[in-house]
């Protein structure tokens, strides 16, 4: 049976995984590779590193330590992705190895011990490692397409200025149970 706790999970990796696509739509190619500063990232480089951390966690995730010996986390941050097809293809297997885990989980499963450099953490707390960890380099993400998209960039959530209307149509419904993501998600899947 899949928790409640799992199916949010889900929900809000999916969401984030959203976010970065939606930021990657604005994007022009070639701003995929700039850096701000030469001591920051770029996207692609961000991208780069959440594929080797996701392609590491969750790869034989029940079984094998989350650091995996083939992984090489210092090239990770070498800004050499040349295209935006090579990063998304990168992106897609990142993710398609992370739901690949997780699709398949049971709450049964939650309380499981795995291992990350040999510290031992329960399902869910490795879970709730990632989820802090990757909408952290998503906001980065979005930071920095923000930054060069400047006044052209379209908001990725309420846009300044229509918190008010906002709010007034959904003090409008009336009160439900729904997760905050289903909204967002729904209008990606029509």
């Amino acid at each position: 049976m899949k928790s409640d706790y799992l199916n949010s999970a889900l929900k809000q990796f999916e969401y984030y995984k959203m976010l970065g696509e939606k930021t990657f739509a604005q994007v022009p190619d070639e701003r995929l590779f700039w850096q701000p500063s030469p001591e920051s990232n770029s996207i692609a480089t961000i991208v780069k590193h959440l594929w080797g951390n996701m392609m590491s966690r969750w790869t034989d995730f029940l079984h094998t330590d989350g650091e995996k010996e083939w992984r090489e986390r210092e090239a990770e941050f070498e800004n050499d992705w040349t295209t935006r097809e090579e990063m998304m293809a990168k992106w897609d297997a990142g993710w398609a190895c992370l739901f690949d885990a997780l699709k398949p989980l049971n709450e049964a499963d939650l309380d499981r011990t795995i291992y990350i450099r040999n510290q031992g953490h329960s399902v869910l707390e490795a879970i709730n490692r990632q989820l802090a960890h990757y909408p952290h380099h998503i906001g980065q993400i979005v930071y920095i397409g923000k930054m060069v998209q400047d006044q052209n960039w379209v908001s990725l959530s309420i846009p300044k200025g229509q918190t008010h209307t906002y709010n007034a149509e959904k003090f409008a419904q009336p009160k439900q149970k729904a997760h905050f993501t289903d909204e967002f998600l729904n209008d990606k899947k029509e």
